[in-house]
């Protein structure tokens, strides 16, 4: 999950004619997304059925993010990618059953972090600690889960202070001249 905020330039190209149907009824655009430290350029080939604004087009594009970021957490927590595909019955089975255990753990992390609004130094649960937490709660137990629970604890606050100091390495280094 992405947790250092990231700076862009946007352009924005709107009415751009396509080979696409005339007569599809949509405004066609591009959007140019420049990031400010790399300088890397993004391209997004845009259609919507209205106009529409720039900063609308922008709040669409960073939600891509979120779909990437959930299909990479569904490979690594759950196993999505685990599968050899032979039929299309039994990938649809297993990919029905990881994203559902996805979903379960999504909806634990959730459920943690409205449960403890205060800080406490550490960071929220993540889908990651949660699935590590139930491997060792109740799929492996361990003689010692006041160690594991401890673990966990020592291992969120160690997270939320690297990422406060890389936040704020990031933030002096962009309002340096």
């Amino acid at each position: 999950m992405r947790t250092t905020p990231a700076f862009y330039d946007w352009a924005w190209l709107d009415e751009v004619t396509t080979d696409a149907d005339p007569d599809d009824g949509g405004n066609h655009s591009l959007l140019i997304r420049r990031n400010n430290t790399t300088g890397e350029l993004a391209f997004y080939r845009c259609w919507t059925p209205r106009p529409a604004t720039l900063a609308h087009l922008v709040r669409v594009a960073g939600i891509r993010w979120t779909v990437e970021e959930s299909f990479q957490a569904a490979k690594g927590q759950v196993g999505l990618d685990q599968h050899q595909v032979r039929r299309w019955d039994s990938w649809h089975r297993f990919t029905t059953l990881a994203l559902a255990a996805l979903a379960v753990l999504a909806i634990c992390a959730a459920d943690a972090a409205n449960d403890n609004p205060a800080d406490t130094g550490l960071i929220k649960l993540t889908v990651n600690e949660i699935r590590r937490l139930i491997n060792t709660l109740v799929l492996k137990p361990i003689r010692n889960l006041t160690h594991r629970l401890r673990w966990s604890d020592w291992s969120r606050q160690h997270q939320a202070r690297a990422r406060q100091a890389h936040h704020t390495r990031r933030l002096n280094l962009e309002l340096q001249p």
